[in-house]
């Protein structure tokens, strides 16, 4: 029986003997097709709790050295599995191995066919050599009209001098933080939020505080109670179809965050990444407070991932230091690639992209109410992921790793949480990653198995 020498190792005893694991695949040691020991019975030997070793294993399914079988046990997977699941890291759309409903990337191969139409049309309309050079100053004419139309649509009237091109979201919100706050200043955000927020303000030497939401997202109470007390700085705020919990705050919501960040002084910044992709939704906060808020969006969850294109839209008073954290951090948008995504919008594509993407969301949607029946009661049913609330016993982080281990993906609360007692017993899935659909409905399938076995939650020991 397999036996991880955990000596000299450190870190949590889930990730140690989740590294040994790699260490004995790779060294020959344990090979394609062993059959683990049931992880009882290995947690006994080792000393641990049953938790532990389910947690190891499943992060050996993360990571694509095991595969578990339904009344069969887990084994290693052959080397050539894990060698692809590696190659393109963690956002690679796999097709095989385990069913990956972790992942927040909207449906693929959508946008092909449009694509190919908008590079045939530049290279016959225009020459590239202009595409092909640094670009300075003011973003290209087409392509800032292409910006200011995308934002205008989505309700957020904008001039000329009022818009900053991108490198999608994730770089339009660090060029917001570092146009906007200096090291020492207080950034706010809801309790559970996209990720890479908190590290970003590590970073730059940010403080952070989290607020307290609801059904709606965040609580204007919570924001005003921390506006009272301690003077923040910036808000960042995902008001539709929230990061990861799926709300969508109503215009009332939107009204009285946008009053009270006017009142004291505090500027908000607005990521609306999936503000295409809802059916009907309240004007965006910029609509209501435009002159303390900076809104952006992007191309990559409601037209193709790959075209790393963003939009921030930002009072006229703060784009000189917006463009100077983006030259700083990148220097420039890729013009190609804004042409390509400028050719997309003003000529309607990119609008019909966002619409075929909300009709496959939704899609999906239905077919998680069908599959997992009451248990999805009370989430959100557009978008490309929801929130589950789990039932009473039932702990996130043993859910995940009993998912893992039926070869299921899933993310857990604690993952965007920047405090522990933020994150309640629930998960989010992404219903748009994996591209086969018989694989969302087999990995919705095995969750809803899950959710009918008796709850295993005992404290986890790491």
């Amino acid at each position: 029986m397999w036996i991880p020498d955990l000596e000299g190792r450190q870190g949590p005893k889930y990730l140690r003997i989740a590294d040994a694991m790699a260490d004995d695949i790779a060294g020959g040691r344990l090979t394609a097709g062993t059959r683990l020991p049931p992880h009882r019975e290995l947690a006994y030997r080792l000393g641990v709790s049953a938790n532990t070793t389910s947690r190891a294993y499943a992060e050996g399914v993360r990571r694509a050295l095991l595969r578990g079988e339904v009344g069969r046990g887990t084994f290693v997977r052959p080397p050539e599995a894990v060698l692809r699941a590696g190659e393109s890291g963690n956002l690679r759309r796999a097709g095989d191995g385990p069913i990956d409903l972790s992942r927040n990337l909207p449906l693929p191969g959508l946008a092909e066919r449009h694509v190919r139409r908008a590079i045939a049309d530049i290279s016959r309309r225009t020459s590239l050599s202009a595409l092909l050079d640094y670009q300075t100053g003011r973003d290209i004419d087409r392509h800032l009209s292409a910006a200011i139309s995308w934002v205008t649509d989505q309700g957020v009237p904008a001039g000329s001098g009022e818009i900053v091109t991108t490198n999608g979201a994730q770089h339009a919100i660090l060029c917001a933080l570092m146009a906007l706050t200096q090291p020492g200043d207080l950034l706010l955000t809801e309790a559970l939020t996209y990720a890479p927020i908190h590290a970003m303000a590590q970073k730059l030497g940010l403080r952070t505080a989290t607020l307290r939401m609801d059904a709606e997202g965040l609580l204007p109470d919570a924001f005003e109670e921390v506006c009272r007390r301690a003077a923040p700085r910036v808000l960042y705020i995902v008001p539709t179809f929230q990061c990861p919990t799926a709300a969508t705050a109503s215009a009332g919501r939107r009204q009285a965050i946008a009053s009270i960040a006017e009142r004291h002084g505090v500027l908000i910044v607005e990521d609306d990444v999936f503000g295409m992709l809802a059916s009907a939704r309240p004007a965006p906060i910029a609509a209501v407070a435009p002159d303390c808020t900076l809104y952006l969006t992007s191309m990559s969850k409601c037209v193709a991932p790959g075209l790393r294109v963003g939009y921030l839209r930002a009072p006229e008073r703060l784009v000189p230091a917006l463009r100077h954290a983006v030259n700083l951090t990148a220097w420039m948008t890729p013009p190609l690639t804004s042409e390509i995504v400028a050719t997309l919008v003003l000529e309607g594509s990119a609008s019909e992209l966002a619409a075929e993407q909300r009709r496959a969301a939704g899609r999906r949607q239905a077919l998680a109410d069908g599959i997992l029946g009451p248990a999805a009661d009370g989430c959100s049913t557009e978008g490309l992921h929801r929130w589950l609330t789990l039932p009473d016993g039932w702990k996130a982080d043993m859910f995940q790793a009993m998912a893992a281990r039926r070869g299921v993906l899933v993310a857990a609360a604690r993952e965007f949480a920047a405090a522990a007692g933020d994150a309640p017993e629930a998960i989010r899935i992404c219903l748009s990653h994996e591209a086969d659909e018989s694989r969302v409905a087999q990995g919705l399938s095995r969750i809803a198995d899950l959710l009918r076995l008796p709850p295993i939650g005992a404290p986890m020991e790491i």
